[in-house]
């Protein structure tokens, strides 16, 4: 996955002409087939993609495996407000994670800043026809004209796809909700805020266990807050959750029901040559995700990506630049707040591959195995079908090449927060402001 390789081609994309802020997606989700894909936006609002299913014949002659169009769309969250507090509470998905697929419905968690909702999706496509107690129009008959008693049968009708909220989970958190990861037994989730992580169980809303709380009794000691947190895909009892000092801490469930010691702690020993101003902000960890095997943790700090072993602690066993000539702009970047963005990072479907995001509608790709990278770039000349992507590169001194982006000439407005990678497959989903990407690699997907 050098910088030179063939890139992956664009399978589709929705775009916008215009921006406002509502529109913003905040998170992207596929589900654990890969079948959908759920965004959230600052406006409250969830929007769910299905992937077409074509014919076989089809499918070889294009190329492609389907592609993702509109297949519901809801209000999740409104506007709230917080009496005791005087705050306003913001109608902004924080993110989205769906429950494993038991049936033929799909269920879904969404959460803002405070209150976290279970969403059921299920298809419709047959009414029922011929009731006793009502005419057509479905008004109550008068039961002294009814003679004869029917049976009622289902009639075909056109498919509609229906979104209820099932569960709300309110009144669990006092700071805003960062997190929310669902258990590998299927019934319990975690939720995660500043300085506490509650456990849910699906079924119950009006009470949550207390696992993680990092609140100091002097707010003045307060010198680090929680950052993210998941549950360890395959371990119901492991979990583990990030600090803005930018160590790892693993929990485990089985030792204590209060997991404020944790099992093991990862960190990296900070180079006093390189200690400034910025350094606690830029080694803050703005994401962790659990590799699919279990075995690594992924995180994602300002400028760079490491990858732990669960089993050595001293440590990251791999650190990739993701953009290290922001490093002499770290003053202008703090300046206008930049430095305090939050991006995501995400393993491809066998973990060899790693991906996270950068300003100018950049984000990075690196290959494991040969420590490459490969700089890409989500852009409308890029939403044609069937066209591939460029790679980019950004100067920052030495000899610069033709087509080469200069530092001083990135958009920082125009950043890559939020992202997802298919669970099997090499398909990819990049939240670039408004606009949402699809990307899929054809080129491998023929060679397999």
């Amino acid at each position: 996955m050098g910088e030179d390789s063939e890139s992956p081609k664009i399978n589709h994309s929705f775009l916008r002409d215009y921006v406002t802020e509502a529109d913003v997606i905040s998170t992207v989700e596929f589900n654990q087939t890969g079948d959908l894909l759920a965004t959230g936006d600052k406006g409250g609002r969830v929007v769910i993609f299905q992937r077409e299913t074509e014919s076989k014949g089809e499918c070889e002659e294009l190329g492609e495996s389907g592609e993702y169009n509109v297949y519901s769309t809801f209000q999740s969250h409104e506007p709230d407000f917080d009496y005791l507090k005087s705050l306003e509470i913001e109608e902004k998905i924080n993110k989205i994670r769906w429950l494993p697929h038991q049936n033929a419905a799909h269920f879904l968690l969404s959460t803002n800043d405070k209150t976290i909702k279970l969403w059921k999706v299920s298809e419709r496509d047959k009414r029922p026809e011929g009731y006793n107690l009502k005419d057509e129009e479905g008004r109550i008959k008068d039961v002294s004209t009814v003679t004869s008693l029917r049976v009622p049968v289902l009639k075909p009708t056109d498919l509609m796809v229906e979104v209820r909220p099932r569960r709300i989970f309110a009144n669990g958190h006092t700071y805003h909700v960062n997190s929310i990861s669902v258990n590998s037994d299927g019934e319990t989730y975690l939720s995660a805020d500043d300085l506490r992580i509650n456990m849910w169980h699906l079924d119950i809303t009006d009470r949550s266990f207390n696992i993680v709380d990092i609140k100091p009794a002097n707010m003045e000691d307060l010198t680090e807050v929680i950052t993210a947190a998941e549950f360890h895909p395959h371990h119901c009892h492991l979990f583990v959750y990030s600090s803005s000092k930018g160590t790892l801490r693993l929990c485990d469930m089985r030792e204590s029901a209060l997991c404020d010691k944790h099992s093991k702690i990862f960190e990296e020993p900070e180079d006093p040559g390189n200690r400034s101003f910025f350094s606690e902000i830029i080694s803050s960890v703005s994401d962790v995700k659990f590799s699919h095997s279990g075995r690594y943790l992924l995180t994602r700090d300002y400028l760079t990506v490491k990858v732990w072993d669960l089993n050595m602690e001293k440590g990251p066993v791999e650190t990739y630049q993701v953009h290290e000539y922001l490093r002499s702009k770290l003053c202008s970047l703090y300046e206008n707040d930049c430095i305090f963005d939050k991006f995501e990072c995400v393993w491809n479907s066998n973990d060899s591959v790693i991906m996270t995001g950068a300003y100018n509608s950049f984000f990075r790709m690196f290959d494991r195995e040969t420590g490459r990278g490969v700089t890409l770039e989500a852009w409308r000349e890029s939403s044609k079908p069937r066209a591939v992507l460029r790679t980019r590169r950004v100067y920052s001194g030495g000899r610069r090449r033709r087509g080469d982006v200069g530092v001083d000439s990135l958009d920082f407005s125009k950043k890559i927060l939020h992202m997802a990678w298919h669970p099997a497959e090499n398909i990819i989903a990049i939240a670039a402001t408004n606009n949402l990407y699809i990307f899929q690699d054809r080129v491998n997907a023929e060679n397999q």
